[in-house]
């Protein structure tokens, strides 16, 4: 089991991407009553690791998306809220990787919403 996250991990799959393919392809529905250990673990172990936690990496496709819309559609004010929520969580969970470790103390999220809105 692990010697096949680590070989999925190894081609890109994200950890999330991982759980899906081990429970769709493999019939594995949950890793860590097998293993011991999360997929996110095994992947860490793996070298694999992405520098961003992956949901946030999500949130930064999710707030650029919406800034590439709001810059051709500047009148869009549920798209300006939807953004600003986004960024609000995304500012909020820069916060909890900090206090936790994940993230470095210095690291800091640098939105262009100044420029859109």
């Amino acid at each position: 089991m692990e010697a096949l996250i680590a070989k999925l991990a190894k081609e890109g799959n994200s950890a999330s991407s991982i759980g899906v393919i081990l429970r769709d392809r493999y019939g594995v529905p949950l890793v860590k009553p097998i293993t011991g250990k999360s997929v996110t673990e095994h992947v860490t172990a793996a070298g694999q690791a992405q520098k961003i936690p992956e949901d946030l990496d999500y949130l930064f496709r999710r707030a650029e998306g919406l800034r590439k819309h709001l810059e051709k559609n500047r009148k869009d004010y549920p798209n300006k809220r939807a953004l600003a929520t986004v960024e609000s969580k995304i500012h909020r969970l820069v916060k909890y990787y900090k206090s936790q470790g994940k993230l470095q103390p210095e690291w800091e999220y640098k939105p262009m919403a100044a420029s859109v809105a």
